[in-house]
């Protein structure tokens, strides 16, 4: 189950990357617009105010995420579904996706069908979360394998879930599109604060630990978490009062069909 609060602990710096790919995407007046894994809905809400003459719709797996969105009274469709059975209608001129599809094994194949079934001249944006390299995942899955970690955990976590810029850019040309891929580090400076916990575990407990704490009882989880932290902390020292934290993030746009050489 998700929680939009613990989500939304680090919302300024979760919602730089969808603002930054949103940016790259110059569609003047699309008919409908489509926000897959929108989460709590404060980002689509945007989508919305930028083309306030289009159709806004955002689809969520987490009745919790959709529940958050609705109350927000922004004028978008909100509506829990799996993104997986998603297919286009016709008149979609934006899809976007950020910071969804990384949990969704396979989903090149989705990218492949979406580039196909949307209209000719379409654009297709998505962001990825590209740091499962990074001392927070490595000490993640060292705690999985440990005897913290248990039996539950380990399957639940893999090493690499997302491709490169160019793997994408290739999947997508080939699929007809014109692509622009890139990759940015955003460095978060994230405050530390006295008798809190350490802030890249509470910005981990928002995503990459929602799986870990579903399958735990609270004797493991505490356990597991507690581990976890002192890694964390190691990898991530404190200075001047907070923590340096690197996050590489994985951007594409790509247009579809007949008018793809005008490329974005």
């Amino acid at each position: 189950m998700w929680d939009p609060t613990t989500y939304l602990r680090y919302g300024d710096e979760r919602s730089r990357p969808f603002h930054d790919l949103v940016a790259r995407i110059p569609a003047d007046r699309p008919r409908t617009i489509v926000d897959l894994g929108c989460g709590p809905g404060q980002l689509t809400a945007t989508l919305a105010e930028r083309w306030p003459a289009s159709r806004v719709r955002g689809l969520d797996s987490s009745p919790e995420m959709i529940e958050r969105a609705t109350a927000l009274g922004a004028g978008v469709d909100f509506a829990v579904a799996d993104l997986r059975d998603w297919r286009p209608t016709g008149d979609e001129d934006v899809v976007v996706s950020n910071a969804a599809l990384q949990w969704v094994p396979g989903h090149q194949e989705l990218l492949r069908r979406w580039a196909a079934e949307l209209p000719a001249g379409a654009w297709l944006a998505m962001q990825v979360p590209g740091n499962f390299a990074a001392a927070s995942h490595r000490a993640l899955r060292q705690v999985a394998d440990g005897p913290a970690g248990r039996a539950e955990v380990a399957p639940l976590l893999r090493a690499d879930p997302v491709d490169d810029p160019a793997d994408y850019a290739a999947l997508l040309t080939a699929a007809g599109c014109a692509v622009d891929a890139w990759e940015t580090t955003y460095v978060h400076l994230l405050p530390a604060r006295p008798a809190a916990d350490h802030p890249v575990l509470a910005w981990m407990e928002g995503t990459a630990l929602r799986p870990v704490r579903a399958a735990l009882d609270a004797a493991g989880w505490s356990a597991f978490r507690a581990e976890l932290g002192v890694r964390l902390a190691a990898a991530y020292p404190v200075r001047q009062g907070q923590v340096y934290f690197p996050f590489r993030r994985v951007f594409v746009v790509a247009r579809t069909g007949d008018r793809a050489e005008e490329s974005p």
